[in-house]
């Protein structure tokens, strides 16, 4: 059991959860500097500055940290194959990160501090960026709603007109290891193939074409639904096209420059069974009653709770949506397979990692600000914490665009959709959590 969830945890939902693990850890000492930041603008000593800095950041990176702390242990306990290998990863993570922004930057500051160095938290181009900001956000937030419910009615709509295109884990298909006599050009043979291969409706199959050991052996997956034996010729049908021939003699193992050997073919049964997706949908939807339960004891107001879970929904949908919108038109796989899942966990945990430290803001200036009007309160908050949004969400994101430029073809897809999902869960926690929060309170925050 051990041994196969660690398995489970190297695979790319693994790596999702790693991702997300770095972006939690970056957000705690992003968190503890901005209010380490704070503390010396308010005019104290670099020592009690640290102090207070740490004492402050506590609140927010604990609610964060607990949050997906539980979603973690729900999914992993309710959750099975690739979502196993998520939430295992993350509850390591959780506790790794923590213990890392916690415990080891500061005897880091601590050593530095004895050793009489000098400890900087801004440079001079960065001292007032993002601070003193006074945008108000709530002013047009109804503007905001009617884009985002314009954004996830358009992907709803074609979701049920045009789907997703599900990878052959959920379809099942067939698998051919083919080896040639020189090398081949890899796109030329998936043209081939899709030319060859129409489904009833007159369209073409795209099938996925790896290469395997070497240049000369290929991997081609398609999710052609017909018999085998069609399947088959329609494969060899366009290798002749591209000007091959079968292998005359395939048992003496060298293949001739114009020849192709088929090494092995086999059918692909739908690893990803309604079972799965039933098992998946499950655990999802119980973590999200798990969160919305803790923010609304967190914070007092199940208006926390419900405002973050509408976010969330609204992330899951924007991403799946755009994965369906676009499917047909961008230049890469857009696939729905194992890693997606995985990929769409990773946004709702960025996501409601992005709203609580909001959240926790808001809650502070409730207390803080007694007089103010919630409006004000949020827009102070919501101010308070940008510069801290933003560098977390940058600092995620290009790790994610160096993933899709230069990762290989098959994880783009995957990299996109999170990179997506920070995109979508920045902007969420912003103009969808916030603002909802304060129209659900009837603007009645310090209540």
């Amino acid at each position: 059991g051990t041994l196969a969830s660690l398995g489970a945890a190297l695979t790319l939902p693994g790596i999702a959860g790693l991702v997300l693990t770095i972006g939690m850890s970056v957000d705690a000492n992003v968190l503890i500097y901005e209010r380490i930041r704070e503390e010396l603008k308010n005019g104290k000593g670099i020592k009690l500055a640290i102090q207070d800095g740490y004492k402050h950041a506590y609140s927010a990176i604990i609610d964060a940290n607990v949050t997906s702390l539980l979603t973690a242990v729900v999914l992993a306990y309710f959750g099975s194959g690739p979502i196993q290998g998520f939430a295992t990863t993350l509850i390591i993570g959780v506790f790794t990160s923590l213990f890392s922004a916690i415990f080891i930057t500061r005897l880091i500051f601590s050593y530095f501090l004895d050793t009489k160095r000098d400890v900087q938290f801004s440079r001079k181009i960065t001292e007032n960026l993002f601070t003193g900001t006074a945008i108000e956000f709530l002013k047009k937030r109804k503007i905001f709603y009617v884009f985002s419910a314009l954004i996830v009615g358009f992907g709803i709509f074609s979701l049920s007109t045009k789907g997703l295109d599900k990878s052959v884990e959920f379809t099942g298909g067939r698998m051919y290891r083919v080896e040639f006599g020189k090398k081949i050009d890899k796109s030329q043979v998936k043209d081939a193939i899709a030319k060859n291969c129409l489904d009833d409706n007159g369209n073409q199959v795209q099938p996925e074409v790896k290469t395997v050991n070497n240049a000369y052996n290929l991997e081609i997956t398609t999710k052609y639904d017909k018999k085998n034996s069609e399947v088959d010729a329609s494969i060899e049908n366009a290798f002749n096209e591209l000007g091959y021939k079968l292998d005359s003699n395939p048992n003496d193992n060298v293949v001739g420059a114009s020849e192709y050997s088929i090494k092995s073919s086999r059918s692909v049964g739908s690893q990803i069974s309604d079972e799965l997706i039933k098992g998946s949908f499950l655990a999802v939807i119980f973590s999200l009653f798990i969160i919305f339960i803790y923010i609304a004891y967190r914070f007092r107001k199940w208006q926390f709770g419900l405002g973050a879970l509408i976010a969330m929904f609204h992330d899951v949908l924007v991403v799946l949506g755009l994965f369906s919108i676009f499917y047909n038109i961008v230049p890469f796989s857009m696939e729905i397979d194992q890693a997606f899942i995985a990929a769409i966990l990773t946004v709702v945990g960025y996501s409601i990692n992005d709203t609580v430290v909001v959240f926790d803001r808001i809650r502070e200036y409730s207390v803080l600000h007694k007089k103010s009007s919630a409006l004000q309160v949020v827009d102070k908050a919501l101010n308070s914490t940008l510069s801290r949004t933003i560098n977390t969400s940058l600092s995620t994101f290009l790790v994610l665009l160096t993933i899709f430029i230069f990762g290989g073809e098959s994880i783009k897809g995957f990299a996109f959709a999170l990179m997506v999902g920070v995109v979508v869960g920045t902007y969420s926690s912003l103009f969808i959590a916030s603002p909802l929060v304060v129209d659900l309170s009837k603007n009645k925050i310090n209540a």
